[in-house]
């Protein structure tokens, strides 16, 4: 089992402390696991695991607890039999109905240290934040980066090229680097996640009938990674397939999938005025591997797939990103933190002269001194003009 210390020092502050610790993510990208190791460093704190109350709502022995008012009742009962702090994590508590409701309740009247995950970003929106506002922090868990797929899977590193090829292709959801050598197993248990992702957390959530549109929809957003993508050019994509939807429904059902942790939208922003634009956002898949499940192309769309990569890295390390539009060029990712802001450029190869003026020439007339990267996959150092050119798996490997 592989540590998850990014996520560890993001909780470390709020042990003990009066605030909801709410983890969310894809189905499967580690959060139970996490929810694991929080108890472990909590044990090695001196707490007793007497003091601590796990709940799992995808199993069925929770099904009874599927209302707040039957959930308050049988929590209440538990933390009252505890002698001193009590210490509650709640898996998948979006099967809830109105979980806040009790969380919020328990947390006003008990002394108690709470941790819930989630894999819907409902979660913490409209009326459920309304009512926890103030009183939680949110950990964002995505499937391994490429570091930590290393470490899985035992690499030596003396043939990261081939690692990362392989990494790649699969994906970063833990359980695959059991079982990374059997590719048709990898295959199988991608599916699944898919299936779960999109018949569980949207299908059945928003009650969708037409399922077969969904899934073309995702597998348009899935070919699409890294360009701009509007309702408009859905809907004529489905009519080219002959059949027919409305604008409205296409925005509904991308955004159930951005809900599930599938999909993320990343905003295209104007460099000198600052403002976003109000169409063609780009999408980024969560795991490249489920886009491998849909498509069966990771390895024809390299460029793609790189990009994307490092766009997960990036949210990854807390950056905040945007797409640049800078005049009539456009730059891959505009990532800020705080004061810390960063421009990147991602391409596979830098093999021609006009991939190389494209590439670099996206920062020309950019005139803050911010780092200013162009990652690729060549071994030669191909700095210039103050840009900094690095190797996307030494990118991907700096701590």
């Amino acid at each position: 089992m592989i540590k998850q210390t990014i996520y560890l020092n993001q909780i470390e502050p709020f042990i003990d402390k009066d605030i909801i610790k709410i983890i969310t993510g894809i189905r499967r990208s580690g959060k139970s696991v996490l929810l694991q190791q929080i108890q472990t460093e909590l044990v090695k704190r001196g707490k007793k695991q007497a003091n601590f109350i796990y709940m799992n709502f995808e199993n069925l022995q929770y099904e009874a607890l599927l209302d707040y008012r039957d959930l308050n009742q049988e929590l209440v009962k538990r933390i009252e039999q505890i002698d001193g702090k009590a210490y509650l994590f709640l898996d998948e508590i979006q099967k809830v109905a109105s979980w806040e409701k009790t969380i919020n309740s328990l947390r006003a009247s008990y002394d108690c240290d709470i941790y819930i995950t989630g894999s819907n970003s409902q979660l913490l929106s409209g009326e459920l934040a309304t009512e926890i506002a103030g009183r939680y922090v949110e950990i964002k868990v995505y499937p391994f980066y490429f570091a930590e797929f290393l470490e899985a899977i035992n690499s030596d590193r003396q043939n990261l090229d081939r690692d990362f090829a392989t990494y790649m292709e699969l994906g970063g959801m833990p359980f695959l680097t059991l079982i990374y050598s059997d590719q048709q197993a990898c295959n199988t248990y991608l599916q699944d996640i898919y299936s779960s992702v999109v018949l569980k957390d949207i299908v059945d959530r928003h009650a969708i009938r037409n399922v077969d549109l969904l899934q073309r929809i995702t597998s348009y957003l899935s070919s699409e990674i890294g360009y701009p993508v509007s309702a408009t050019g859905i809907a004529k994509f489905l009519k080219n397939e002959h059949r027919t939807s409305s604008i409205d429904t296409i925005l509904d059902y991308i955004s159930y999938t951005c809900d599930a942790y599938l999909f993320t939208r990343v905003p295209r922003t104007h460099l000198q005025g600052k403002q976003n634009l109000k169409v063609n956002d780009k999408y980024y898949i969560t795991d490249h591997g489920l886009r491998q499940t849909m498509l069966d192309s990771n390895q024809q769309n390299i460029d793609q797939i790189l990009e994307n990569i490092v766009f997960i890295e990036l949210l990854r390390r807390g950056y905040k990103v945007s797409v640049g539009i800078n005049d009539k060029k456009e730059i891959d990712f505009v990532a800020q933190k705080g004061n810390d802001k960063r421009y990147y450029q991602v391409t596979y190869i830098l093999g021609s002269q006009t991939t190389i003026e494209r590439e670099f020439g996206a920062y020309d007339g950019i005139a803050d001194n911010y780092p200013k990267y162009v990652l690729s996959m060549d071994k030669f150092n191909m700095s210039r003009n103050a840009i900094t050119h690095q190797h996307i798996i030494d990118f991907l490997l700096k701590k």
